[in-house]
């Protein structure tokens, strides 16, 4: 997708979306395709305990930034890899890599990365960004950019838009969805994917785009780790996630984390009031990408949550 440079920089593809629009997904069905071979893959989690990593396993080289959203908190970690990247692929690697993927937190700008790298006195130099992607959640994006700013500049720093779970959406409002994005973004390339596979847009004769209200600044989305503990309360643990994101789905954006269960080790995903379904993975941590799954965590990420009432309410549930 990025091709090689005549000024000697390497070329960094950016890919960004709101939580939830399916970046690791798209993600890992290109690399299973061949896409992005021979690029460094880099994942940014604003929480501290990685989890998107574990889908990726079709990459060669992958680094993991946890605990920091790439461009704020985590931006200077972020602009050290990257130059760590760069030395690498000057010197032993030289001729090896042939860019940099930049997978971002849900909660990151990619507006603000690309003007960091810019600013950056040794990137400038050696880093060059050749494209921006942001995937859109079909299913979820309409009431995204009625609330979050976030939504919007991330649509609008984007080179190409693409639409994810359209096979799950409303037909008229997924063409609906296009038409704002064609109004929020007119430069942009827009497409649509269903798990990674391209799939047309639906027409959009005779419809409109959303009406979107002006928006200030809202309360922030954070990540809220959960310490949920022992194989036997699989069962609890289930039953409390359900209940909670019925009453708290509007609050909280994302739940992922991966929990030891008598079925085996699952990777568990929600977006919304929406829970993908749970992914087995292999025991082996030599197949997976990156550093291995933290068993036992989940990673709630969302606004107005309490840590410590998160935790009493999960311990009077799970005992």
């Amino acid at each position: 997708m990025a091709e090689s440079r005549s000024d000697g920089r390497l070329p960094l593809t950016i890919l960004g979306g709101f939580l939830g629009a399916g970046k690791s997904t798209w993600l890992r069905h290109q690399l299973h395709m061949g896409r992005f071979g021979g690029h460094h893959v880099l994942v940014n989690e604003a929480a501290e305990t990685p989890v998107d990593n574990l889908l990726l396993a079709g990459a060669g080289r992958i680094t993991v930034l946890a605990g920091g959203c790439a461009c704020c908190a985590g931006l200077p970690a972020l602009l050290a890899a990257l130059r760590a990247i760069c030395d690498a692929a000057s010197g032993r690697q030289a001729g090896q890599v042939a860019g940099v993927l930049l997978e971002t937190s849900g909660l990151a700008d990619p507006g603000r990365i690309a003007a960091a790298i810019a600013g950056d006195p040794v990137l400038v130099r050696r880093l060059a960004v050749a494209r921006v992607l942001v995937l859109v959640d079909g299913l979820h994006c309409g009431p995204q950019l009625a609330t979050e700013p976030l939504a919007r500049a991330q649509i609008e720093a984007a080179d190409e838009l693409i639409l994810t779970k359209p096979m799950q959406a409303d037909p008229v409002t997924l063409a609906r969805l296009a038409l704002t994005l064609r109004a929020l973004n007119p430069a942009a390339a827009l497409s649509a994917a269903e798990q990674g596979v391209p799939v047309p847009l639906p027409p959009e004769d005779g419809l409109m785009p959303f009406d979107l209200p002006p928006l200030g600044a809202g309360e922030p989305i954070l990540p809220y780790r959960l310490d949920v503990g022992r194989e036997d309360g699989w069962v609890a643990l289930s039953t409390w996630l359900s209940a909670l994101i019925q009453a708290r789905g509007e609050d909280i954006v994302r739940i992922k984390g991966v929990v030891r269960t008598p079925a085996g080790r699952l990777l568990l995903q929600s977006v919304r009031r929406v829970v993908q379904p749970p992914e087995i993975l292999p025991d082996d941590n030599s197949v997976l990408a990156g550093p291995p799954p933290e068993e036992g965590v989940i990673v709630l990420i969302g606004r107005g949550m309490d840590a410590d009432r998160l935790a009493r309410s999960w311990r009077r549930f799970g005992t």
